[in-house]
């Protein structure tokens, strides 16, 4: 009878301990033992989308399972952003994202999500100026040649964003703000196709990530004529700061990682810890010096109140500007 009641006992045990494991968030047996997902919320070939894929094209070395880049693109991030923070808390959705986290949610007076309280910070992973570029065939070669050449000829010229309300617009319009010039805002669908107008002269300014305008730069196939770092950029000592000519003027193309809010604690220490061990390697420190761009490699808790400042920051500017959509 005895052990027939011992039997009975184990049994249970056992039976709650295999629905104890199922209801246990996958961290705690092993994260990850599946795929990641990595939501871009921008296209493939853009600034954030090459300085995020830099890391995430080799944590799966680290974490022994892949990870799948997702680039869900539209509205400037917006409907990508919104698919990762509906998406489960479970750790296997990520948001590689940047600047445009916190500008694009202050556009809509009725955005879907929030970029503080919907996200689980994970870290910072760098920071890199934009470079005020211009086709050569526009003749200038400065930031006051171009003011000048603009208040001569007001509404004349134009310059390309890569959407209404992203970061390459509200980069740009803070400039022209600025300056007091008259220039026409020109939407596109993406920054490729506002890189390729550039450097083929249908467009004749743009403000785009160092890290996707370098090469350009390079090949003498575009002027950058400032930087929108409030300080010169290391790798382009030559080329002033907007600063320089508008006292004040500072904006950066930040990159990082966040989660849907509620991804375990485990998760995120998982993959801070992983990509911090990255960042210190001579491979991707090289690759985002080619770039003009810094490795900034933040704790969680940094993370999050830099994304607090941002947001603050921006939903300002905005406001100011007077270009809430909706």
């Amino acid at each position: 009878m005895m052990n027939v009641k011992l039997r009975s006992h184990i049994a249970g045990i056992f039976c709650a301990a295999v629905i104890l494991a199922v209801s246990l968030p996958a961290q705690s047996q092993g994260y990850p033992n599946k795929p990641v997902r990595m939501i871009i919320p921008f296209g493939a070939g853009g600034s954030t989308d090459v300085l995020i894929r830099i890391v995430a094209t080799k944590l799966p070395e680290s974490l022994g399972e892949q990870v799948v880049i997702d680039n869900r693109t539209g509205a400037g991030g917006l409907i990508g952003t919104e698919i990762a923070a509906k998406s489960n808390p479970d750790g296997y959705t990520l948001l590689g994202t940047g600047t445009p986290h916190t500008i694009v949610p202050n556009l809509y007076k009725n955005a879907p999500f929030h970029a503080v309280k919907d996200f689980a910070p994970i870290m910072q992973i760098a920071s890199q100026p934009y470079g005020l570029a211009v086709h050569p065939s526009l003749g200038v070669k400065s930031v006051k040649e171009l003011i000048a050449l603009a208040k001569k000829e007001p509404g004349k010229h134009n310059y390309a964003s890569s959407g209404q309300g992203g970061a390459m617009h509200l980069f740009q319009a803070l400039f022209v703000n600025m300056a007091g010039i008259d220039v026409v805002h020109v939407p596109y669908k993406g920054s490729g196709p506002v890189r390729s107008d550039l450097v083929g002269g249908q467009i004749k300014i743009g403000c785009l990530g160092l890290s996707s305008i370098m090469p350009h730069y390079r090949a003498k196939q575009l002027n950058i004529i400032a930087v929108t770092s409030a300080k010169r950029s290391p790798e382009l000592p030559d080329v002033p700061s907007l600063a320089e000519t508008l006292p004040g003027y500072d904006a950066s193309l930040w990159s990082g990682l966040l989660a849907p809010r509620g991804t375990p604690a485990a998760a995120i220490e998982r993959i801070h810890r992983e990509v911090t061990k990255l960042l210190q390697t001579a491979e991707v420190r090289t690759a985002y010096q080619r770039l003009g761009t810094d490795v900034v490699a933040t704790d969680p808790k940094a993370f999050a109140k830099f994304v607090q400042v941002e947001n603050d920051k921006w939903g300002k500017i905005v406001r100011d500007l007077k270009l809430v959509v909706k």
